[in-house]
């Protein structure tokens, strides 16, 4: 076994991080955004299918796009964040499965034949990238605002007019205010969740 993370990194991504519903207008660059990426990346997927998608909605007019589908609660936060991320999934992933998979050569055919399949997977595994994303922008000391609370048609129209991607969720970034968190709410312990076989 390789020896754990100390307790600042541990802190930094799950103990200590809260999310947060201000932002400090210090901007995002777009190299901090692909340094982002690469490291969210790497998180494991099933077959290694990658289908989450990413709008990085920094610029005033792409926020002026995305406001209109916010509930009235999220557009405030969802402003001031220098990066709003429309967290999406490409209905079609499974094109790029020789790509992303060769040691399966009919991966691809498989999930075309198979739209229930291809949806799971597709909304599981999407799901799952989100969760990276917002645990790779704390470890590059970005704060992260998770949320539903808009309308997936109206962004999807918006931003994915060819029906080919559909939002899941969005997460604003950013460098939080000093007052933009909630005390921790409670968490369940693990006999209220968990059972060893």
């Amino acid at each position: 076994m390789r020896p754990p993370l100390d307790d600042i990194a541990l802190d930094t991504v799950f103990r200590e991080a809260r999310t947060h519903y201000g932002f400090r207008p210090e901007p995002i660059g777009e190299a901090t955004l692909r340094q982002l990426y690469d490291l969210l990346k790497w998180g494991p997927t099933s077959m290694n299918c990658q289908p989450a998608r990413y709008v990085f909605v920094a610029s005033e007019e792409g926020k002026s796009r995305l406001m209109p589908a916010l509930s009235e609660g999220n557009r405030d936060k969802s402003h001031e964040a220098p990066v709003t991320v429309i967290v999406a999934v490409d209905t079609r992933f499974y094109e790029h499965m020789p790509k992303v998979f060769p040691s399966s050569p009919n991966a691809r055919d498989r999930f075309a034949a198979n739209p229930d399949k291809a949806s799971d997977t597709a909304w599981r595994n999407g799901t799952l990238q989100g969760a990276y994303l917002i645990l790779a922008a704390r470890m590059l000391g970005l704060d992260a605002g998770p949320m539903s609370g808009f309308d997936n048609a109206m962004v999807d129209e918006e931003f994915f007019s060819d029906g080919r991607y559909k939002s899941n969720f969005l997460v604003n970034l950013g460098v939080g205010g000093p007052d933009s968190r909630r005390p921790r709410g409670a968490r369940l312990a693990f006999e209220e969740v968990a059972e060893v076989v």
